[in-house]
């Protein structure tokens, strides 16, 4: 009995190790922009929306699996990979909105770090936008690796602090259940939303940057590609599946937690209007309480901490691949200067864009038609990528993960059309 649970507790403690790419993806697709979103959606329709992120679930994650699967089979990045499916003018194309689209998200973050920060302890948000950038530009140019991918890891859990809230607040569960899994809002202004939750779980960014960590994973541990070494195939796609279906249930539940939240309180109260996650917020003091409000600014804090990196990071990895330059956060900036310059180019865009008088909300919302427009064409091509004998060898996907991928794209396709729809209306 003793030793069966000691060697169960070993087999946990082995596969909590393991876990990496797929759960910082996961949380990171939780930023503060994707918290205004969800705060939105609980605080104009209640629980009404719940819905969506239920049926997003088995989408993003077999998308996130795809690109993990392509980055760990064939130890490059989906940029690199994408090169063999669609012409490199196109690529490029696609990779170019795909960093602007970042930029403005990067400040959009920032910004509601910064916000955050000011509610909790004060002091010029401006310099504290600064100060965060400042902060993660660092940590990537200077901690190794392994510490950083470590470090990405602890810092998903600020998410639990949405968690927290639901459980300070009173929560209609008969409501909150039914709105999981029968759709009550279809009107033109719930499909906006919805479109914008589409647009928020299923996102480019997401995609090149777990690929990349499934490649860069290699790097650093010296091991082969699956497709050379296809003896490792079947632990390194148990351990991919494992981490990728936890990372987006994690996301998905985090995201659950904060529509719940904001469904028992400001829709509650009246309040259905919620521009930033920082407004989210401070709307949520004299209705939640001074705990509850501190427990959501510290979430939007700590998950800012882990987006900003990531978003630059994904952008930095899939130009570099796109240009043929030494890539990877194990090297260090003078070994990978076109690499590390892209870091610093997105995060200082980003402080940019918070600086101007561009409208936050404004900005998001053209980055959200940016990552829609630009995510159908690369989901499509990576479905490609995958069933092509030539890029994966013997590994090319099983019928039920691409039936799940194409019809995630399918689910964007019309998100998309929706979106310019809604805009030449």
């Amino acid at each position: 009995m003793g030793r069966g649970l000691h060697q169960a507790r070993e087999r946990l403690g082995k596969s909590l190790h393991e876990l990496g790419p797929g759960i910082v993806t996961g949380a990171a697709d939780d930023d503060p922009s994707g918290i205004a979103t969800y705060s939105q959606a609980g605080a104009q329709f209640g629980y009404g929306l719940l819905w969506t992120l239920v049926l997003t679930y088995p989408l993003m994650s077999a998308v996130q699996l795809v690109s993990a699967h392509i980055g760990r089979v064939t130890g490059a990045g989906l940029a690199s990979n994408l090169r063999q499916a669609l012409p490199t003018r196109l690529v490029a194309g696609l990779i170019a909105i795909l960093v602007a689209a970042n930029m403005i998200n990067i400040g959009a973050d920032l910004a509601a770090m910064g916000a955050a920060t000011k509610l909790v302890a004060g002091g010029s948000q401006r310099l504290l936008v600064i100060g965060y950038a400042l902060l993660c530009v660092v940590l990537q140019l200077s901690v190794p690796y392994r510490q950083y991918a470590s470090l990405l890891k602890w810092l998903t859990l600020s998410l639990f602090a949405y968690v927290g809230v639901v459980l300070l607040v009173q929560i209609d569960w008969p409501d909150a259940l039914l709105g999981l899994v029968w759709p009550r809002e279809l009107g033109a202004a719930a499909l906006l939303t919805i479109v914008a939750v589409f647009g928020t779980t299923i996102s480019p960014y997401l995609f090149f940057w777990q690929s990349a960590q499934e490649a860069e994973e290699l790097a650093t541990t010296g091991t082969r590609p699956i497709r050379r070494s296809p003896r490792s195939a079947p632990r390194q796609y148990r351990r991919m599946r494992f981490d990728t279906l936890l990372g987006m249930a994690f996301s998905n539940l985090v995201a659950i937690a904060i529509m719940l939240a904001t469904a028992a309180t400001l829709h509650r109260q009246g309040v259905t209007q919620i521009d930033t996650a920082a407004q989210a917020a401070e709307a949520l003091r004299p209705v939640a309480g001074e705990f509850a409000f501190a427990l959501f600014a510290a979430g939007i804090i700590g998950t800012g901490l882990l987006a900003v990196p990531v978003l630059a990071g994904s952008a930095a990895f899939a130009v570099a691949e796109i240009f043929g330059w030494k890539e990877g956060l194990e090297y260090k900036p003078q070994q990978a200067a076109g690499f590390y310059s892209i870091v610093v180019l997105a995060t200082a865009m980003g402080i940019l864009i918070d600086w101007s008088n561009l409208d936050p909300m404004k900005a998001l919302f053209w980055s959200a038609v940016l990552n829609g427009l630009a995510a159908v064409p690369i989901m499509a091509a990576m479905m490609v990528v995958a069933s092509r004998r030539k890029v994966m060898g013997k590994f090319v996907e099983r019928r039920g993960l691409l039936f799940f991928g194409w019809a995630a794209t399918a689910v964007m396709a019309a998100a998309s059309a929706a979106m310019l729809v809604s805009l030449a209306s």
